[in-house]
């Protein structure tokens, strides 16, 4: 049991000497970052996290393992007060302390008991959990329709030329989509 308390004890020591960077360029490698960062302290990792509901063009994040707390805090102040320059292009990089719930090895919690038990419909919290339920279900599908919505965007991009849309099918040739693309609105400004 003390070999549970002291491995969590050494990740929330990793967690305290971590930092949290995101927007970062999508060229941005780990070793490009781990070489910008290493001016403010010895790096010991960076982890680079997938954002699944971005485009591919968006940024990304990562998390920087320092050597210490104090090397963590300096890369946050630093980067809050000058642009963070990889490859010689300046970016709105962000950096902030990282949290246990970015760390998908994170080990279980010591003491922590998870309660399981089926609600009754008179029970209060019941009608806080359908409400719950229904919130998750509208999440997933308006960001299913987000996705599908950038989707066709992209494929409708990719068969413009010169500002017009490319009389393809879907803009690609020989690849049909699941439903034809909506011709764009066009809008005027009242005055």
């Amino acid at each position: 049991m003390e070999a549970v308390f002291e491995e969590y004890a050494a990740f929330e020591n990793k967690v305290k000497q971590s930092v949290y960077i995101d927007n970062l360029s999508p060229l941005a490698k780990e070793s490009v970052i781990k070489a910008a960062l290493d001016q403010f302290g010895n790096v010991i990792q960076v982890t680079l996290i997938r954002t699944y509901l971005e485009l591919k063009g968006m940024g990304r994040a990562a998390l920087v393992e320092m050597q210490n707390a104090d090397e963590a805090r300096t890369i946050i102040s630093e980067i809050r007060n000058s642009p963070f320059m990889i490859s010689g292009m300046p970016r709105p990089v962000r950096a902030r302390p990282a949290v246990v719930e970015m760390f998908d090895d994170r080990p279980r919690k010591p003491d922590r008991m998870i309660m399981c038990y089926w609600l009754k419909s008179n029970d209060p919290d019941f009608e806080v959990a359908t409400k719950m339920k229904r919130i998750v279900r509208n999440h997933a599908k308006e960001a299913n329709f987000l996705l599908k919505t950038d989707q066709n965007a992209d494929f409708r991009n990719a068969g413009a030329t010169d500002g017009h849309h490319a009389r393809t099918v879907g803009g690609f040739r020989g690849w049909p989509p699941a439903a034809p693309f909506p011709e764009p609105q066009k809008f005027s400004a009242k005055s």
